[in-house]
């Protein structure tokens, strides 16, 4: 936190520590076909339901109760983990990810997420909701690289996490502020 008790924030969805494992084992596969991408920590990686950016304490206060009723009223769910894909859609790539399919219960938590965020003083995310991993970015300009057929099965989503973010020239750090379980 800033000297200030401001953070960078967001709330995600925590993943399986044997679904980080895969993900790293694609990571290396990748490596070669994908030049000079700085890949994410697989267990820095998770679902972003909402990104906060600068967070005061107050705005973390109101956003507990809030993030911890919409996680008790989506039960646990399974999503698909397939797919990969870059941000933007065309032109040079600056992200990859690894898609999720995830089932409507996890489309109304992250309008939940959206909605506590609108009432605890942040703006509108006005980008669409697309689930995915992001498993890496490009700084510089980069081909189009061609993605193999990427299927790590099944996944089960438990548990709602408010994450702080500090950035290090080794990565970003997520560190847990509060954790709350789907379905209650």
């Amino acid at each position: 936190m800033s000297a200030a008790g401001h953070a960078r924030a967001f709330v995600a969805i925590e993943l399986d520590p044997a679904l980080r494992e895969a993900i790293g084992g694609l990571q290396a596969r990748l490596r070669p076909r994908l030049g000079a991408i700085r890949q994410v920590r697989p267990q820095g990686i998770h679902l972003t339901l909402r990104f906060l950016g600068d967070t005061s304490p107050t705005q973390v206060d109101s956003l507990r109760p809030r993030l911890a009723e919409a996680a008790a009223l989506c039960p646990p769910a399974e999503a698909r983990v397939a797919g990969l894909g870059t941000f933007p859609e065309r032109g040079s790539p600056r992200v990859l990810w690894l898609g999720l399919s995830v089932p409507s219960p996890v489309l109304d938590l992250q309008h939940a997420c959206e909605r506590a965020a609108r009432a605890a003083g942040f703006e509108r995310e006005e980008r669409p909701f697309r689930a995915h991993l992001t498993l890496g970015r490009w700084r510089e300009r980069a081909a189009r690289p061609e993605l193999p057929v990427a299927d790590l099965g099944a996944t089960r989503l438990e548990t709602l996490v408010l994450f702080r973010s500090d950035l290090s020239p080794g990565g970003a750090v997520y560190t847990p502020l509060a954790r709350f379980p789907l379905g209650g």
